[in-house]
Formats: C-alpha cells, structure tokens, sequence
C-alpha cells in the first residue's frame, strides 16, 4: 500500500510531516513525501521511513503575483496527480493540498484521502476578510469528500462539526518525541545571562500576532534584572529584536537553531511564554507545538488568556496563564510565576509531557489508517 504525504513548502524544516510520514511507515505502507523542489535542494532522496520527492515545477521562478501563483499550484497539482494517481492513501497537509487528494480520488478506483489541517485554515492571523470567506468556502466545498478529517485542537474540531456537519475529526496534537531532555545552560553560557537572572524564553516564529511586541514592552524598564526576555527564532521581527537588545540589559536575541538540537537549547531556559494574541480563532483555539516543546524540555509555561492554552495550563497544573493580554497582565503573570513553587510545577511538566509526546499521537494515526 502507497501513500503520498502532499505539503506545499520545500520540506527542510516540517517536523510534523516528517513525523507523520515515520508513524505511517511503521504500520508497513510506503510513504513518499511530496513537496516543492527549490534551488540547491535535491528533488528525490530516500531515508529509512520515507522518500522524498520534491517536484520541479517549470514556472517556479516566475513572480510572485497573485494569477502567476495560481498558475504555480495548478502546475504542481498536474504534476503531482500523474504522478501518484495510482496511490492508495493521500495524506493531505493543510487546504492547499487538498484539491490535489481529492482529484486523485476522482479519478482513482478506491483511493482514501486524508485531510490534516495544521491550523484552523480559514481563521488564520494573515487572512484578511475576503481571504478567509474564500477560503472558508473552499474547505467546505471539499471536506465532505474526504475519507478522514485530522486537527489539532478540541476547540477546531469542534468548529469544523457545526460549520460543516463533519463526523468527530481526529485529534492530532503537534508534539513532540518523548525525551527526557536534561537541564542545559546554553543561554548563560552563550549570552552571558547570569546565574541568579530567571529566563523568560520565547521560541518560535518572529512575526506579528505573537505577542513579540508586548512582551518587548514588559521586559522593558523593569525595576530589577533578575528576570530577563531571551527570544529566539526567525521572521519579520528579528530586527525589531536585536534593535531591543542593545537598549534593554533585559531583553537577548538568539537566532534559530536545528530541531535536532532545539530542546537542548528551550531547556536552557527557565520558564517558556506563548503570549499569542487574540487576533483571529485560529490563535484562540491553537494548541502550539511550542507548548509541547516547553514541556518537553521540562519548562513551566507562562500563556494568554486563549482557550485552548488556558485549558491545558490550569488542567494539567503546568504554569500561570494571564489574566489580561496586557503589558500589565503579562507583568503580573510573570510575579505570579515567581511566586509559584518551582519544583511542584516542574513536576507537574514532567508528568504531562508522558502524556503530551508523539507516541500518544501516533497511536491516533494507527487508527486512521486501520480503518481501511
């Protein structure tokens, strides 16, 4: 049994994908991940689990205007569907890749097309209005040919039932690989934080709707240093970051690193911050794999006032979610932090991350692909 995992990106650093593609294998199908071929990136390569395949499109240098896109997709999807129309499974990652899967199955004799939405697709922070309804309209023209829907929160899937009169989807949390990561000091060593400063870490894209801004701000003219800001990642906000830096004694940039090395360098940390704002639904019902990976690395958290974070945070006793999605409501959430007994919380983290850890994960994708 073939299954073709379709992503529309140059998979150099999906982690979700790849991890996708190992539990499947493991189940014995043969997965082939389909992606977009770029310069200096090999266009077919085979690993233990998977190969890979990323198809070279023609009109892949074109600009970047909005019709000439289209014209990309509907080349990739061409090829794309010639290429693995003969597949068993379709593995569709997010509303992009969608179209594709379903017309393979079109045309297949008894192709099964799964659909695994990263992000609640319609509700997203860079949509604007008539984005979001063409989109919305979009996914629910399809949804109700696909064999299975795969989330990534309760809060979505519940989304998904009322506005589309879909079956329960699949809950797929975007974790990570149970590890028990041990304590590093990579942030003091590299960035000269002290010994007695407490380290507030913020990982992950630097781009706007993350909460980067207000937390600049409440880093900022602090009466103490002990408790310090170090935002690492890349994005749009990275010059804003670094401009930061060099003001505050309380706020370091660290540009990103290697997943293979990520948790060495979040457990590095004291205390890990998802202060996404409440900007769009897709924020508000999220369920970041940073959080995950906060836990992982054995780091209370510190959240906004969102739904699903604020669920997780007071369920499993893991951190302090905020009152307010303030500078002020992040300012008292960070005393609130300090006063916690640091070693309880921990112990807490330690116990959640069994259960929040891609093992747990992969038993749902087991029974997706069991079923048929």
């Amino acid at each position: 049994m073939n299954v073709a995992n379709i992503v529309l990106n140059d998979f150099t650093n999906d982690s979700r994908v790849l991890k996708t593609s190992r539990s499947i294998s493991t189940l014995g199908y043969n997965v082939t991940i389909v992606a977009l071929h770029c310069d200096g990136l090999a266009e077919n390569e085979c690993y233990d689990h998977f190969c890979l395949d990323r198809v070279k499109l023609k009109t892949r240098s074109w600009s970047k205007l909005k019709l000439i896109q289209l014209i990309k997709y509907f080349e990739f999807l061409i090829r794309v569907f010639y290429r693995y129309k003969k597949f068993d499974f379709v593995h569709c990652n997010d509303l992009e890749a969608l179209p594709i899967g379903l017309l393979i199955k079109l045309f297949g004799s008894d192709v099964k097309v799964i659909y695994d939405c990263h992000e609640y697709q319609a509700e997203t922070n860079d949509l604007d209005k008539f984005s979001k309804r063409m989109k919305g309209f979009l996914e629910w023209l399809l949804i109700r040919y696909v064999d299975d829907v795969i989330v990534v929160s309760e809060s979505i899937a519940g989304e998904y039932i009322r506005l589309y009169n879909i079956r329960n989807p699949y809950l797929v949390l975007n974790c990570p690989t149970y590890y028990e990561q041990p304590k590093r000091n990579l942030f003091r060593e590299k960035l000269d934080v002290r010994s007695d400063q407490t380290i507030f870490l913020y990982q992950g894209g630097l781009s706007k709707g993350r909460g980067i801004e207000l937390l600049l701000d409440a880093f900022s003219d602090l009466d103490t240093d002990k408790s310090v800001l170090v935002c690492m990642g890349y994005g749009p906000l990275e010059g804003l970051i670094q401009e930061k830096a060099q003001q505050q004694n309380t706020v370091f940039f660290h540009p990103a690193v290697t997943p293979e090395v990520l948790l060495n360098y979040t457990s590095s940390a004291d205390y890990g911050i998802l202060f996404y704002e409440d900007t769009c639904l897709n924020h508000r019902y999220c369920s970041p794999n940073k959080m995950f990976e906060y836990l992982m690395a054995g780091l209370p958290v510190l959240t906004s006032n969102l739904f699903e974070m604020k669920r997780l945070v007071e369920t499993e006793g893991v951190g302090i979610v905020a009152e307010e999605n303030t500078v002020e409501g992040f300012r008292k959430a960070l005393k609130a932090s300090l006063n916690q007994d640091y070693a309880a919380i921990q112990k807490n983290v330690f116990s959640a991350r069994k259960k929040y850890c891609w093992e747990e994960q992969e038993n749902v994708l087991k029974e997706i692909y069991n079923t048929h």
